[in-house]
C-alpha cells in the first residue's frame, strides 16, 4: 500500500487552491462539496472556477502564490500549468506539515485525490496511487453500477438508529449480529425502492425483538472452496461469506491474494497440512469448528480448490451434522479445472478424451490403492492431485501396466497464480524433467492426449509463441 486511505473532515476549514483554470475548477467543486472554506490564489480566476465555488465561503486572491498564503490552511492543492509554482506550493506545504496535492504530479504529492462514488453519507474512494487515474475512473464506473442510488439514504437511516441500538443491545457481538441481520433483511431493498417508512417500520420491529437477555447466539460454519489461487475465480457467494466471517480456519493452499479478500478484523487460524507434517490433525480441526460455532461465531472453513474434491470437506460436514451445527457449503473451482484451463489444456476433447478421472497421488499405508487397469484405458484424461513426490512411481506403474510410454504429460505448478509454471513431457521422461525444473508444490499432473493441444492454445493465451511446424 503506497498511500494510507483516509477521509478528512474539512468542513469550515481553510483549504488553499492555487490555480485559476479548468483543472482548478474541478478541484474547487470537490472541496466545496466537502464544505471547505476555500481560498483561491491565481493571477486571474476564470468564470468556470467561480461558478464551481460557494460565493459566500470562498476567498479569491488574484496574485502570485506566496508561502504566507498557507497560513491557517489544513490542506493545499496546486492546479497550475507552471511546474515551478506547483513545486513551490508542494515544498512550502510540506515544510509546514500541511497535506498537499499537485495535480498529475504524484511525486510532489503527500496525498492523492481519489476517484469518488458519492452516495453521501456513504462515500467510496478509489485510487491507483497515482499510477493510472484513468484506471481509477474505470473502476469507479464499475462501482457506480453496483452501489444503489439510494445507498446514502440507507446509511442515514441506520445512523439515526445507532444510539437506540447501542442502548438496547449492550454487548458488541450481539449488536454486530443485529446490524448484520438488518442488512440481510428486506430493509435495504425497501429503502432502495423508495419505501423508507416501511423500512423504518420493519427496523422498529426488529429492534423491539432484540434483547440483551436473549439466548446465546447460535454460530454457523461456512465451508468455502477458495479455488486454485486466482482471487478472480472466487464465486460471489464465497466472497459474501468471506466478508461475514468472524473467524477463519484456512489451509496452506489458500493464496495470499485470496486471504487479502477476507474481512480485515476476522481472526485467522492456519490449520494447513503438508506431506508428513500435520500440525493440526483433522479431528482437531473438526472440533475447532464446533467449538467456535457454539461460541456464537460465524466460522469460515476456507479450503483451496473445491472442499469436496480431495479436500476432506465431507468429513468436516459429517462431524458438524452430528453436533447439530448449521452450515453452508460453497463449491470452488477445483484445481484440476482451474490449472488445466490456465495452462491451455482442455480436460476433455471429442478427438482425444471422452472422460476424465481425478486421482490422488498420495500413498496410503505404503501403497497406491488405485484401479490401474481403469487408468490405462484409452481416450481419457487422468489428473493426479498431490503427485509431485510420487510422480516417477506413478509413471512407472502406468507404463508397466500397458500405457504408452509416449503418452503426453504436463505438470502445473501453482496454477492460476503468478507463480504458475508448466513442464511438459511424456510418461517416460516427465519425472526427470520435473526434477530438473525444481517445481514446487502444490502441483497438478495431467496425463493424456489432450496435453498435445497446449501447443495450439498457449500462444493465443499469451503464454508463448507456438512451436514451428515440423
Amino acid at each position: 500500500m503506497d498511500f494510507l486511505p483516509i477521509f478528512l473532515n474539512i468542513k469550515d476549514r481553510k483549504c488553499l487552491l492555487v490555480g485559476g483554470g479548468e483543472v482548478a475548477a474541478r478541484k474547487a467543486a470537490l472541496l466545496t462539496r466537502a464544505g471547505a472554506r476555500l481560498c483561491v490564489v491565481a493571477p486571474s480566476v476564470s468564470e468556470l472556477l467561480k461558478s464551481a465555488c460557494d460565493p459566500i465561503s470562498t476567498e479569491y486572491l488574484e496574485s502570485e502564490f506566496h508561502n504566507s498564503h498557507l497560513e491557517g490552511a489544513v490542506l493545499a492543492i496546486a492546479a497550475t500549468d507552471e511546474e515551478s509554482v506547483n513545486r513551490q506550493v508542494s515544498e512550502a506545504a510540506r515544510e509546514k506539515g500541511i497535506p498537499v496535492n499537485v495535480v498529475d504530479q504524484p511525486q510532489l504529492c503527500s496525498f492523492i485525490v481519489p476517484a469518488i462514488v458519492d452516495r453521501s453519507p456513504l462515500v467510496v474512494a478509489i485510487s491507483s496511487s497515482g499510477s493510472s487515474p484513468v484506471l481509477s475512473r474505470k473502476i469507479k464506473e464499475i462501482v457506480e453500477t453496483h452501489v444503489p442510488a439510494r445507498a446514502g439514504e440507507l446509511a442515514a437511516i441506520l445512523d439515526s438508529y445507532r444510539n437506540r441500538v447501542k442502548s438496547t443491545i449492550s454487548e458488541f457481538d450481539k449488536r454486530l449480529r443485529f446490524w448484520e441481520s438488518v442488512l440481510d433483511s428486506a430493509v435495504p431493498e425497501l429503502v432502495y425502492g423508495g419505501q423508507e417508512e416501511t423500512a423504518r417500520g420493519l427496523l422498529e420491529d426488529m429492534l423491539q425483538h432484540a434483547s440483551n437477555d436473549s439466548e446465546a447466539v447460535q454460530g454457523e460454519v461456512y465451508l468455502v472452496g477458495a479455488g486454485p489461487g486466482d482471487p478472480d475465480l472466487l464465486t460471489l457467494k464465497a466472497l459474501r461469506l468471506m466478508h461475514k466471517a468472524d473467524i477463519v480456519l484456512y489451509d496452506r493452499l489458500v493464496s495470499p491474494e485470496i486471504m487479502a479478500r477476507l474481512r480485515p478484523d476476522a481472526e485467522k487460524v492456519h490449520v494447513g497440512k503438508q506431506r508428513q507434517n500435520h500440525p493440526v490433525p483433522q479431528e482437531e480441526i473438526n472440533e475447532l469448528l464446533i467449538k467456535y460455532a457454539r461460541a456464537g461465531k460465524k466460522v469460515l472453513r476456507l479450503k483451496g480448490g473445491d472442499p469436496f474434491i480431495f479436500g476432506r470437506g465431507g468429513e468436516e460436514l459429517a462431524r458438524l451434522a452430528e453436533a447439530n451445527i448449521p452450515f453452508q457449503i460453497v463449491p470452488g473451482i477445483t484445481a484440476a479445472s482451474g490449472c488445466a484451463s490456465y495452462a491451455g489444456i482442455p480436460l476433455t476433447h471429442r478427438d482425444h478424451a471422452q472422460s476424465v478421472q481425478f486421482v490422488t497421488g498420495h500413498i496410503k499405508n505404503g501403497e497406491y490403492a488405485l484401479e490401474w487397469d481403469q487408468l490405462i484405458a484409452p481416450q481419457q484424461t487422468i489428473v493426479f492431485y498431490m503427485a509431485l513426490v510420487s510422480l516417477e512411481a506413478i509413471c512407472e506403474q502406468l507404463i508397466q501396466r500397458g500405457k504408452n510410454r509416449e503418452t503426453p504429460v504436463a505438470v502445473v505448478q501453482q496454477g492460476t497464480t503468478s507463480n504458475q509454471r508448466v513442464v511438459e513431457g511424456t510418461l517416460a521422461n516427465i519425472a526427470a524433467r520435473v526434477a530438473a525444473s525444481e517445481l514446487k508444490a502444490p502441483t497438478i499432473t495431467i496425463i493424456g492426449d489432450v496435453v498435445r493441444l497446449r501447443d495450439k492454445l498457449k500462444w493465443f493465451m499469451g503464454d508463448e509463441e507456438p512451436k514451428a511446424a515440423g
